[in-house]
């Protein structure tokens, strides 16, 4: 007799609505990050910020949503992840909230720290609540679903933020853009409280053991050791004692992955399983994702500050530039989740690939258009082969990552893949960016953006390189 809905989940139908809280939920967090990259010149202008302000309104979410990540998800493994999962979304709504009514930049920078927060509390219950209620191809179908809304959410972002500063003036339509979160928050929490299984209330582990899974001193570590290596790629003014961070946050590692095998020999559940490192699956999974949010997340700032600053286009149309490659992206993330079951890796090598083409597409009309030969707007064209690369590599990627973790450690497996794309996405933009800025400041923008891709390809290569490894591992 085959297992009944309510003893496996897998079979529950309830599992698509589920789904669907959590991608609308994923649609907000991304839109929030998209606009406000295009909100910052008017945030400046309506509260007279600084840049160094300006700087940690993007930076301040980055840092607090990377140090949380891990630790959040295995409080979800333990503690039961659709009640922090609402916690989640309630506290990031509430920080939309204040970030729209913010009378200064002080309190749009907390306020901004608190969403971080809200984002890495929600993110690692999703990934495990969608590794709970699907296996096989329907697990590939759900990360592909997962992965259109991304595409759609950033294709929408800038293009939805431009139009809101432009219906709202320099100083309402900043504040719209966090604003607009709070209706889609709020949608989440209702149909969640409606959809998800019973009981929601969060489960709070006794004493002993129960609590010491929690791991606080392993939370700790980890969160300190993040924080160290982020903070010296995010903060641009600190100068070179800013840098020592760095070897800082690696002996916080290397305490951390002590402290998590002593934790084991004493008999306890660690934050995280070390034998998951051992999957080779999971250890390449993690690599290729670093590597390739270390490298295309630099495209797209690139290519707003090209078309704007060297091409003189404004800030609507330097959004009008990515959607086609969102869009695409969007159907390639539910096209090759649909197959990853069937092809594996191979979707992954092939977006990669798809990704490189693209980023050499895109090189050839930044040289054209610089010799008067091409229009710019042919970039929308090179750019959308990143779009299905994106798609084609993201979704199926986390599918094969997560594949072979123990259920048990879902949250926190999957954050630590998330912590990976932070720490790279952070790398991969002070670098690339800087030695673009580097390039330009003694020539022109056209061989400043040619540099960068060129970095760009590099990175992605190597992260082709260990898609290859892994096939060849599986074979």
């Amino acid at each position: 007799m085959s297992p009944s809905p309510k003893d496996d989940p897998t079979k529950d139908p309830v599992r698509w609505r589920i789904l669907f809280v959590l991608l609308v939920t994923i649609f907000m967090t991304l839109i929030g990050v998209s606009i406000v990259n295009v909100a910052i010149p008017s945030i400046r202008v309506g509260l007279g910020a600084s840049q160094s302000d300006l700087q940690w309104v993007l930076s301040g979410y980055a840092l607090t949503f990377g140090v949380v990540l891990v630790a959040a998800g295995r409080a979800g493994d333990i503690m039961g992840r659709g009640g922090l999962f609402l916690i989640g979304v309630a506290i990031f709504t509430a920080a939309s909230v204040a970030a729209g009514l913010a009378p200064n930049a002080e309190w749009l920078n907390t306020a901004r720290f608190v969403q971080g927060i809200g984002s890495g509390l929600l993110n690692p219950q999703g990934l495990g609540m969608i590794q709970h209620y699907f296996r096989g191809d329907a697990r590939g179908r759900a990360f592909g679903y997962f992965g259109t809304a991304v595409g759609f959410s950033v294709a929408i972002g800038p293009v939805l933020g431009g139009l809101l500063i432009e219906l709202g003036g320099p100083e309402l339509g900043w504040r719209l853009t966090f604003l607009v979160n709070v209706p889609i928050g709020v949608t989440a929490i209702v149909l969640g409280l409606l959809w998800f299984p019973r009981p929601l209330i969060v489960r709070l582990p006794r004493k002993g053991s129960g609590l010491r899974s929690l791991d606080p001193v392993g939370a700790l570590l980890l969160g300190l050791a993040v924080l160290a290596i982020l903070f010296p790629f995010v903060e641009k003014g600190g100068g070179a004692v800013i840098w020592l961070l760095l070897p800082f946050g690696v002996l916080l590692v290397w305490l951390w992955v002590r402290w998590e095998r002593r934790y084991v020999r004493l008999g306890l559940s660690p934050m995280v399983d070390l034998k998951i490192f051992s999957l080779g699956s999971y250890t390449n999974g993690i690599t290729i994702m670093a590597l390739y949010f270390m490298g295309t997340t630099s495209v797209w700032v690139l290519v707003a500050l090209y078309v704007q600053e060297g091409d003189g286009k404004t800030a609507l149309q330097s959004g009008v530039f990515g959607v086609p490659a969102a869009l695409l992206s969007a159907y390639a993330a539910y096209w090759a989740g649909s197959r990853v079951a069937r092809y594996g890796r191979k979707v992954v090598i092939g977006g990669l690939l798809l990704a490189l083409f693209g980023l050499a597409m895109s090189i050839v009309v930044v040289i054209l258009h610089g010799m008067g030969h091409l229009s710019i707007w042919w970039l929308m064209v090179s750019l959308s082969f990143i779009g299905l690369a994106q798609g084609a590599v993201i979704s199926p990627n986390q599918t094969l990552t997560l594949a072979d973790v123990p259920l048990e450690y879902a949250g926190s497996s999957g954050a630590i893949m998330q912590t990976g794309q932070r720490i790279g996405t952070a790398v991969g933009i002070a670098v690339i960016t800087a030695a673009a800025f580097s390039t330009l400041a003694i020539t022109s923008w056209s061989t400043a953006l040619v540099v960068g891709f060129s970095l760009i390809s590099v990175v992605v290569f190597l992260a082709l390189l260990v898609a290859i490894k892994d096939l060849r591992d599986r074979r």
